[in-house]
């Protein structure tokens, strides 16, 4: 038998998932992002740097979760513990395709898709140069410990880091954030449905489409549009259908009036990070 590295993360999501048995609510909605492109283009050409639907729709999320509060949660013991901050999680490719790793970035509900772009951006470089001091802790960790202790720690990983919020294991405290973010358009697909991390403990995880042509409705006339899907997968521990519909209001308003994610959400906290 033909033996070749395993990626860090088919490691852990081995060790992680069993047969599914925590509720899960599902949504997905198509948005008409003729308003998001054309916002994103004028970004473009005021920063000169490279600003995607991904950021425009990561920072619309971060509002979402700063309005609907009840989303910013975790299962603790079995009780729901709330999420102070909305920081959120972005997917990134590390290895040309075959790996992925997250950026995690704070208060996403302070950020411009501009300050959130340079966010990740940053974050990425910094995985890819080895230079992220708790990925590298973690995927050593991973790399050494034998299979059969995978399970155990990650456990532990789960009730310390996802949980508590502590450091553990390499991981940060609430490693991927309230959300997590993925472009799978980036990759040819134009939907899917995101499979939960158990130990993050994160509530709501979101895909993000390719962008298509489809035939859309205005006044009363059908017409070609670029067209965007969203689904997301959520913890229906934490989150119901209204606040589902809470949270997708929310965003299809902000992409449809991009500019007004060049301001913080209303309500942010005034305290600063420690």
């Amino acid at each position: 038998m033909s033996r070749r590295r395993v990626p860090v993360r088919r490691k852990i999501a081995a060790a992680t998932w069993r047969a599914p048995r925590d509720g899960r609510i599902y949504a997905r909605m198509e948005v008409d992002v003729t308003a998001t492109l054309a916002y994103l283009e004028d970004v473009r050409q005021r920063s000169g740097e490279r600003v995607t639907v991904t950021h425009v729709v990561g920072a619309a999320l971060g509002r979402a979760i700063r309005q609907v509060p009840e989303i910013r949660a975790r299962v603790v013991a079995g009780r729901i513990v709330d999420l102070e901050h909305c920081d959120i999680g972005f997917a990134v490719d590390i290895e040309q395709g075959s790996d992925l790793a997250p950026v995690k970035v704070q208060d996403v509900d302070t950020l411009s898709p501009l300050e959130l772009a340079r966010a990740v951006d940053a974050g990425a470089r910094r995985l890819r140069r080895g230079e992220d001091e708790a990925y590298r802790r973690s995927s050593m960790i991973v790399r050494l410990l034998p299979t059969g202790l995978m399970r155990p720690l990650i456990s532990s990983a789960s009730l310390l880091a996802g949980g508590l919020g502590w450091r553990a294991f390499g991981q940060p405290g609430f490693p991927l954030g309230a959300a997590f973010v993925s472009n799978v358009g980036s990759l040819g697909l134009d939907e899917a449905f995101l499979a939960p991390l158990p130990f993050a403990r994160t509530p709501v995880y979101l895909a993000i489409g390719a962008v298509q042509q489809r035939p859309v409705v205005v006044d009363g006339s059908v017409v070609a549009r670029p067209v965007l899907v969203l689904v997301a997968t959520a913890d229906h521990r934490v989150v119901d259908g209204a606040h589902a519909g809470e949270m997708a209001t929310v965003i299809r308003d902000l992409l449809a009036h991009p500019e007004r994610l060049e301001r913080p959400a209303t309500g942010v906290p005034a305290a600063a990070r420690s």
